[in-house]
């Protein structure tokens, strides 16, 4: 892996903005099914659709749920300097670059790939505490730890 310097504030700051644009975009998707329930006429011809409508409408208040519980957790995330992982560390391995935040997965920051994991997801867990030099494996994944940020 290339050896790249990261701005770990510039970091959480675009985390946090792609929570907050997941929520718009879902937002955007609930008003619509909303608003699309209530112009399904009500005779028993549209049970059936009006019914899919409210499974969509409770996935959707779900995810949303889950969304802003990611919203709160970002607010824990700290910028604090640190030589060991822990919540708000940037680790970069061998393989891969996981920040420690939310469970939000795979994205893209400044051209290179990065995963944003959960404290409580096996990977963090693994290597929470871990300094750089450090080497650990994980589902027969061997990593070494080039970089604690």
């Amino acid at each position: 892996m290339q050896k790249a310097t990261y701005n770990k504030n510039d970091l959480r700051v675009f985390v946090r903005d792609m929570i907050s644009g997941k929520v718009k975009t879902l937002e955007f998707y609930l008003n619509f099914t909303l608003e699309a329930s209530r112009e399904v006429k009500k005779t028993s011809k549209y049970d059936s659709i009006r019914e899919e409508m409210q499974d969509e409408i409770y996935h959707l208040d779900k995810q949303m749920a889950n969304l802003k519980n990611m919203q709160q957790q970002m607010k824990k995330v700290l910028n604090s300097e640190s030589d060991h992982a822990k919540l708000g560390s940037l680790v970069i391995t061998n393989k891969a670059r996981f920040y420690i935040s939310v469970s939000l997965g795979e994205f893209f920051f400044e051209g290179d790939r990065f995963y944003a994991i959960s404290p409580e997801s096996p990977m963090a867990k693994k290597i929470m505490g871990m300094k750089a030099g450090e080497e650990f494996t994980l589902n027969k994944i061997y990593q070494k730890i080039e970089e604690v940020i």
